[in-house]
């Protein structure tokens, strides 16, 4: 119609660009997201770079961590959707000390749950002191470093699959069972297929949570190293410039899980 206006935030010509502003105010924390990135990449050359991560240390962490994340994202994933099934489809009074507490490792300082995680899995404890008896420590080993890294990145599998069962429309699943299908076949046919997009993007989340876990994993394993302890190590020992090959090599795996998380959400399964 002649003369009439948008509605639209920031379209209209009598005002300020609202969505501009915006942009400038959030660019102050891109900035301190993306100028702290270029300054490591352009810290060392990449000669330099390609020549240091050859490393037997440098292999040798990037390989624990590959493996104690993948190992740690798949148990996150096997235990943690069943629980995220169960917490989209219930509303009680448990559903919510559920969730609580499965948010818990979120808030938590990582230090703090490394303690945890000492007091019911390390030397002295019930748990720890049967596994050492029965030749499989929990703490100073690589089953101490999945132990972590499940404890800190599950939630993330848990939380965000839950958003998106939530998000399956349930009249669908109702229309299945109607059909004499099983509660099994229903979520397998319907329910993931629709809530997969969703799903994969809280189990990349995971992986990537995993794979950078610091504070927990120092505390409970140590050893083996992974790339972040390994990180720290030489930064403490040799300074900053020897810590520069893995902290690169773990910056362009994150960013990795962020073109697979990118990919995800940009093609569903739908």
């Amino acid at each position: 119609m002649m003369g009439s206006h948008s509605n639209r935030p920031g379209t209209s010509t009598l005002g300020p660009d609202w969505l501009s502003v915006a942009l400038a105010l959030g660019g102050v924390l891109l900035l301190l997201y993306a100028l702290p990135m270029v300054a490591l990449f352009l810290s060392v050359p990449p000669g330099d770079f390609l020549a240091r991560i050859d490393d037997p240390i440098v292999v040798s962490s990037a390989t624990t961590s590959l493996l104690s994340a993948s190992i740690s994202t798949l148990l996150a994933t096997v235990f943690g959707l069943p629980l995220a099934y169960w917490l989209a489809r219930t509303d009680t009074p448990l559903t919510t000390v559920v969730l609580a507490i499965v948010v818990l490792p979120l808030v938590l300082p990582p230090t703090v749950g490394g303690i945890v995680l000492l007091t019911v899995f390390g030397p002295g404890s019930l748990l720890g002191d049967t596994a050492i008896a029965a030749g499989f420590p929990l703490t100073r080993s690589l089953a101490g470093v999945i132990l972590a890294q499940t404890f800190v990145a599950s939630p993330f599998v848990v939380v965000t699959a839950k958003a998106a069962f939530e998000s399956v429309d349930e009249t669908l699943e109702y229309a299945s069972r109607s059909l004499g299908k099983g509660r099994w076949t229903t979520a397998r046919r319907v329910t993931l297929p629709v809530a997969g997009p969703g799903i994969l993007a809280g189990v990349t989340l995971a992986f990537a949570r995993a794979i950078g876990e610091f504070g927990a994993t120092m505390m409970l394993a140590y050893y083996p190293r992974t790339m972040p302890v390994q990180i720290w190590v030489a930064f403490l020992e040799l300074g900053l410039e020897n810590a520069y090959p893995v902290a690169m090599l773990l910056a362009l795996i994150a960013a990795g899980a962020l073109v697979v998380l990118h990919t995800v959400a940009a093609n569903p399964w739908t």
